[in-house]
């Protein structure tokens, strides 16, 4: 029986020391037709079935997402909330969720982003996997204590705590998230000091650094080990129109963007 070629996407292996039997992986956008089914304003690799792109071309684009990563994704219906989903290998996309965990082989735990943070997690003995989504809202709720909450509750007690790891994937850039009074106000209120994450712009508005903000929530929680964003213009999604969707960037100007995924899986 002839091997099947094996299949690429536009994208990249997080780079993190997770253990050996814990996958990750990072979609973008695509550069040429032979990288996705989506056609503009979705080019060239849409994973979003929300956004207006043809059924078909998510439906393309998506089932060649799961034969390059050797499992399933789970694709979530994100509200900006902090629903955590715990996945089995039987559960089916679409459930109101904005984070998802799982222990169970095979099954990989997706968030779709085009401006919001993606957030991955695992544990040093990669007993358990779990991605977030986290848009301000999501972040400032409490998805990312809530995702915390539920590996917690997976991790078999021992005499030690789980060393965690976290992965930041791409989001809107330190300079490019404008936001009002609101937004600096929501976290501020939970974290005095999370008024160095914001800088004025403008009459009443900020640049708010939504990586910044997610590293003080997971370090009030005593994660040390976050790794991938750190605030730099490579990793905002606006900044880089031919690497990653933007839905800030392209949704006024083009009509419509696409969505990246972030996924993480046990083998």
């Amino acid at each position: 029986m002839a091997v099947p070629e094996p299949v690429s996407v536009p994208g990249w292996r997080p780079d993190w020391p997770a253990p050996a039997h814990v996958h990750a992986w990072c979609s973008t956008r695509g550069e040429s037709p032979a990288d996705g089914a989506s056609a503009a304003p979705y080019e060239f690799f849409n994973l979003g079935a929300h956004v207006g792109d043809a059924p078909a071309a998510v439906a393309a684009n998506r089932a060649r997402l799961q034969q390059h990563l050797g499992a399933r994704p789970v694709f979530l219906d994100q509200v900006h909330g902090t629903q955590v989903l715990s996945l089995q290998p039987d559960t089916p996309d679409g459930a109101t969720a904005d984070a998802a965990v799982t222990t169970q082989p095979g099954v990989a735990c997706t968030v779709l982003v085009a401006d919001c943070l993606p957030v991955l997690f695992t544990d040093a003995a990669g007993s358990v996997v779990a991605a977030a989504h986290a848009g301000w809202r999501g972040l400032a709720g409490g998805v990312l204590e809530q995702t915390l909450a539920k590996l917690r509750e997976l991790v078999p007690a021992t005499d030690r705590p789980p060393d965690w790891l976290v992965w930041l994937g791409p989001c809107i850039g330190p300079e490019a998230f404008e936001v009002g009074p609101e937004v600096r106000a929501a976290f501020v209120a939970h974290d005095a000091g999370a008024a160095a994450c914001f800088r004025r712009h403008g009459q009443g508005k900020y640049l708010a650094d939504l990586a910044g903000l997610a590293r003080r929530r997971l370090g009030a929680h005593g994660i040390a080990r976050a790794y991938g964003n750190d605030g730099g213009a490579g990793w905002c999604t606006v900044q880089q129109p031919h690497r990653y969707h933007s839905h800030r960037r392209d949704h006024l100007a083009h009509g419509g963007s696409g969505r990246m995924a972030a996924c993480i899986w046990l083998a």
